[in-house]
């Protein structure tokens, strides 16, 4: 047949072939950017995350107020090794405890409910704070808004993967490490200027603000559709994800799409099907993550902060450089919020760890090397009881603690920190999101604790150097587990990963 014969047939062929007209197209593809573009969706993830702001600030609330306390004129509130090392570690405790109840919440309230539960603790928490007599109702406070943080860091990301849309969900699954950082940077940025005519109790006082904010906006706010599906509530499931998509788009074939996948796992997890490699590998790899994110020594850094700042004799005060460390930190969520969805999740995987690995391998050797004389420590041998440091080192060697935390910060922040949250919430199955996303947290937060109980016990036998050249180790099995063990979910809806562990196939991530 000739050429010019075949042609007609060719574009003949083609046409029968075509899934949609051209017409129909241009209308899916607005109607997607509409969907895309709805901003109920982050209304309702910008509610949810305030619980991570919360959290963030009350992370850190130790870095700025140990030092105070250190100092405080009543006995009964002064702080030694000790009691600073259970001050700064038992939130730790608190949260893998809020771990290991989510497993429950999360599947008998849904997500939701379980974010708005969390404010109770939480509230209670900082008002023990506020008005702490003793330390026993410091270390009360801290567990109680640990545990809050253990239900938030639960419930948050899967409640957003679940209601978000496939083109942003990296974006906002990156929000709620964003909004930990914010609340960071703002308790820092409290700690410095609150600090110069309030005492350390208002710290506690504005971390109700956030709280209480959070509780009123989830009021308004819909359920994740997939948990309403597997509830049987398929008429408030259609409304809710109607809410966050939008009327005028094609919600409904979204909502046929989760409500078959919800359908197919419509029972609860049996001990039979854990050997099933659908469900043990994904939760094998979050949990894995999970772990290592810990090892690699971001909550010892960010809970001790400011006195490892003072160990090290930066030439600037620490209550600058902690501040500092928090911009970075902020400026660098930023950049993987915005690039997530772009360069994908397993190069920012590698990046964060190398990046990692350099500063905390620099951090140690430099503590190691450098003599006591020259970078402003003295015997290296502890953190607290730090008020007899040089207040004003003048050598500027001392800079260089300060780039190797704010790039271990930036490191940590571009892909380890947002992006194991997320994937966690991705790639878990649904029957089992509720209680595998909570053993996630349980084994995150019990590992936290381990560290920073044990942290300053290690820097005073073996001097400041050993944790950071553990840490470094740890960053470089980072690279082969992400290299080995992570898939690349970017651009994939929950279905397809889902597809892909029960499969095996990579087709159905492409």
């Amino acid at each position: 047949m000739e050429p010019s014969a075949r042609e007609p047939l060719v574009r003949k062929t083609r046409s029968s072939y075509r899934t949609f007209t051209e017409s129909t197209s241009k209308r899916l593809d607005k109607e997607y950017l509409r969907s895309l573009h709805n901003k109920r969706l982050y209304l309702a993830v910008f509610a949810a995350v305030l619980g991570n702001f919360s959290f963030g600030f009350a992370l850190v609330y130790p870095s700025p107020v140990i030092p105070a306390l250190e100092a405080d004129p009543s006995p009964a509130l002064r702080l030694n090794q000790h009691t600073a090392s259970w001050f700064g570690s038992v939130f730790t405790l608190g949260a893998a405890v809020g771990g290991l109840s989510a497993m429950l919440l999360n599947d008998r309230l849904g997500r939701k409910l379980s974010i708005m539960f969390s404010a109770l603790p939480s509230a209670v928490g900082y008002a023990l704070m506020a008005g702490a007599q003793g330390i026993g109702m410091l270390l009360l406070g801290r567990v109680l808004t640990g545990y809050a943080g253990g239900v938030t860091s639960a419930s948050i990301p899967v409640y957003i993967s679940e209601i978000s849309h496939a083109g942003v969900r990296g974006m906002l699954g990156a929000c709620p490490q964003l909004m930990a950082v914010l609340g960071s940077l703002v308790l820092y940025a409290l700690g410095k200027y609150l600090g110069l005519v309030l005492d350390w109790r208002w710290l506690a006082v504005a971390g109700e603000v956030p709280v209480l904010t959070m509780i009123i906006l989830l009021c308004f706010m819909p359920n994740s559709p997939r948990f309403l599906l597997s509830q049987g509530k398929d008429d408030e499931a259609l409304g809710s994800l109607c809410w966050l998509r939008g009327k005028d788009t094609d919600y409904a074939r979204e909502y046929e799409q989760i409500k078959d996948s919800v359908r197919k796992q419509s029972q609860r997890i049996s001990c039979a099907e854990i050997k099933d490699p659908f469900i043990y590998k994904p939760i094998l790899i979050a949990v894995g993550m999970r772990f290592l994110q810990q090892l690699s020594g971001v909550t010892c850094v960010l809970v001790y902060l400011q006195s490892i700042f003072k160990k090290t004799s930066v030439i600037l005060k620490p209550e600058y450089d902690a501040a500092l460390v928090g911009l970075v930190r902020l400026f660098s969520v930023a950049i993987a919020a915005v690039s997530m969805d772009k360069a994908g999740r397993k190069v920012l995987l590698f990046v964060s760890a190398g990046v990692m690995l350099v500063s905390n391998l620099t951090m140690g050797l430099y503590i190691h090397f450098v003599p006591a004389s020259q970078n402003g420590t003295i015997a290296n041998k502890t953190l607290v009881s730090s008020a007899n440091l040089p207040a004003e080192p003048t050598n500027y060697i001392t800079l260089i603690p300060l780039l190797a935390t704010m790039f271990f910060i930036m490191g940590y922040a571009m892909g380890w920190g947002p992006i194991t949250w997320l994937l966690m919430s991705e790639i878990l199955p649904l029957k089992a999101r509720g209680v595998a996303s909570g053993l996630c947290v349980v084994v995150s937060w019990l590992t936290a604790f381990t560290l920073t109980r044990f942290f300053l016990w290690v820097v005073e036998v073996f001097g400041l150097e050993v944790p950071f050249l553990f840490f470094a180790v740890i960053c470089a099995g980072n690279i082969l587990f992400t290299g080995c063990c992570v898939p690349e979910t970017k651009g994939r809806s929950l279905e397809q990963i889902e597809a892909f562990f029960r499969t095996g196939r990579r087709s159905f991530m492409r």
